[in-house]
């Protein structure tokens, strides 16, 4: 299983003009990072469309091809390396050729993942925006833990940088640690900048727990709204999360949005509408997020009882049926994430080793 974690960053640098210098050379990286993934778009999808354009002559037609394959063809290199040398050529000096050659590929691979519907006509071409992520090789990263302190130092792209985790309680310390010391292995990452901020994104293939685990140990586990996890193993029974945690509080965040959005018309404005809706903005996705925390919260605390009382397997009773019902109760279907609560179960699960059924 493939697994991903975000993690933040900060230049490791006190100097200010050398911190300002990084920092600008990281925003122009980002800046280059879109426009070439878009230029690999256009040069993709004119390279396999052109033979199709009717007001060609069939000569023409014929020679768009690899002259190393026919000896007519005007192509002097492979489909990959045509769009890498088109973005080498133009952003050259302004973006690591790491970052090129990754960036490259992931935009022919999305693109032939969606290539069928660019032909039928049902989308137009993808449009990467300024703050997508900018991929290079995994290997590239090479974290060292502090001598004092729960943060990694390392470089890209001689540019010095130092893990942020703050007040950490999940498995990303631990995860540094284990690739700092060469237990596991980063498959592929990349650099993000979210509203000022960068990020480090790591792909990693996560092995299956070594639990004593017995499959004839079962654990049911039945998910409501009202406590969003009770589950029994034997004679035992706990409940994760409540009400007032979870939908109460869910809610009163859809409340103080509504009140924010009802408000907005009155309040001044001196910009237009971004002024007067500021104060929504920054609810922003808030609801989201908290709904996010609060499903890998419970998902994790239901695999360690699981793990703690050695159950192999784990029942979601009724699961279906109230999937069903939620579907046309129009209260549970916008307040009650049923869907992504059992996927973060399910993988969260297969890590630990213990298998699941839904009923």
């Amino acid at each position: 299983m493939i697994l991903t974690k975000r993690i933040q960053l900060q230049i490791d640098c006190r100097e200010p003009e050398k911190r300002r210098e990084y920092y600008a050379r990281i925003f122009g990286w980002q800046n280059v990072a879109f426009r070439a993934a878009n230029l690999v778009v256009t040069h993709q999808f004119l390279l396999q469309r052109i033979s199709e354009l009717m007001y060609l002559s069939e000569g023409a037609k014929v020679r768009l091809s690899d002259e190393k394959v026919k000896s007519e063809g005007i192509l002097n290199c492979s489909r990959m390396s045509t769009t890498y040398r088109v973005i080498s050529g133009h952003y050259k000096g302004k973006l690591p050729s790491y970052i090129l050659s990754a960036l490259n590929r992931l935009a022919i691979r999305k693109y032939d993942a969606q290539q069928s519907a660019y032909w039928s006509g049902e989308r137009s071409l993808s449009n990467h925006k300024k703050d997508m992520a900018m991929p290079f090789s995994g290997a590239v990263f090479r974290p060292v833990k502090e001598e004092s302190g729960r943060n990694f130092v390392f470089k890209l792209f001689k540019v010095p940088f130092r893990t942020y985790l703050g007040r950490d309680r999940s498995d990303k310390f631990n995860i540094l640690k284990r690739v700092a010391g060469g237990q596991l292995k980063v498959l592929s990452a990349a650099l993000q900048i979210v509203k000022g901020k960068i990020f480090l994104i790591i792909s990693y293939e996560a092995k299956e727990a070594a639990n004593r685990l017995e499959e004839h140990v079962i654990a049911e586990a039945s998910l409501s709204a009202q406590h969003p996890i009770t589950v029994t193993i034997g004679r035992n029974s706990h409940q994760i999360g409540s009400t007032e945690e979870f939908l109460y509080r869910r809610m009163a965040i859809q409340s103080a949005r509504s009140r924010l959005q009802a408000a907005a018309a009155w309040n001044r404005g001196g910009h237009g509408r971004k002024k007067k809706e500021s104060a929504v903005r920054r609810l922003g996705d808030r609801e989201k997020r908290y709904v996010e925390a609060k499903l890998h919260l419970y998902s994790r605390k239901l695999i360690d009882i699981c793990t703690r009382s050695g159950a192999g397997t784990l029942l979601l009773v009724n699961q279906s049926a109230k999937e069903e019902a939620a579907k046309e109760d129009v209260f549970l279907l916008r307040n009650w994430s049923y869907y992504g609560l059992v996927t973060k179960i399910k993988y969260k699960a297969e890590l630990a080793g213990i298998n699941v059924i839904v009923e």
